[in-house]
């Protein structure tokens, strides 16, 4: 009974903590944590119906459409070797968005976001060839990565959000290695892409 508890409560985490909602978070994060919270509540639900849309919804949809025309099972998809495919619709509806945002000239911390999990993706899907990256400690780490380098750009304490950040890191990369999805090498790799590549990008843009 407790091993079902700890499968179930992997499962749940690893569901809400998808990295198809990590840039969801990530604006989420920033609109109640930092100075952000001051802009219009308009544009914000703006801003994050926009993200969910090219970075939740559509992505998802394709992924099950796929999933659904060839009968995989989700076991099936997780396959290192089958991951191509979702990687490249991941990428293509990112691209769109970025594109969106960019014609509708919206600030630059938005692109920024945006063009990090982009990158962050492309990493993913080279290392994908050889190596499976836990994509959901990616999303972590890219959260993680944004919250430190908008606490540097905008001078603002990110002590306790990042603290809330880690340990979820901590309950995500736990409950993946639980479910035998990833190993510890895995997850903390997927970490590392996901924090270095969005401080980076963020910083430089």
């Amino acid at each position: 009974m407790t091993n079902k508890r700890l499968i179930l409560a992997s499962k749940v985490i690893s569901s809400v903590f998808s990295p198809f909602y990590a840039p969801l978070w990530a604006f989420i994060f920033l609109f109640t944590f930092s100075y952000l919270r001051l802009l219009p509540l308009g544009y914000k639900i703006f801003v994050l119906a926009t993200i969910y849309c090219f970075t939740v919804l559509i992505p998802r949809l394709g992924i099950m459409i796929f999933r659904k025309l060839n009968k995989w099972t989700h076991w099936q998809l997780s396959n290192r070797n089958n991951r191509h495919v979702p990687y490249i619709l991941s990428l293509a509806s990112y691209i769109s968005c970025l594109m969106l945002m960019m014609n509708m000239n919206m600030p630059m911390f938005v692109r920024g976001i945006l063009l990090a999990a982009i990158v962050s993706q492309i990493v993913c899907a080279i290392l994908n060839l050889w190596w499976k990256v836990s994509t959901h400690l990616v999303g972590i780490g890219g959260m993680t990565g944004t919250l430190i380098a908008f606490g540097f750009l905008f001078y603002f304490n990110p002590l306790w959000p990042l603290c809330i950040l880690l340990f979820i890191a901590g309950l995500l990369g736990s409950s993946r290695m639980i479910l035998r999805q990833h190993t510890l090498a895995q997850v903390t790799a997927g970490f590392a892409i996901g924090l270095v590549s969005t401080t980076t990008i963020i910083l430089m843009v």
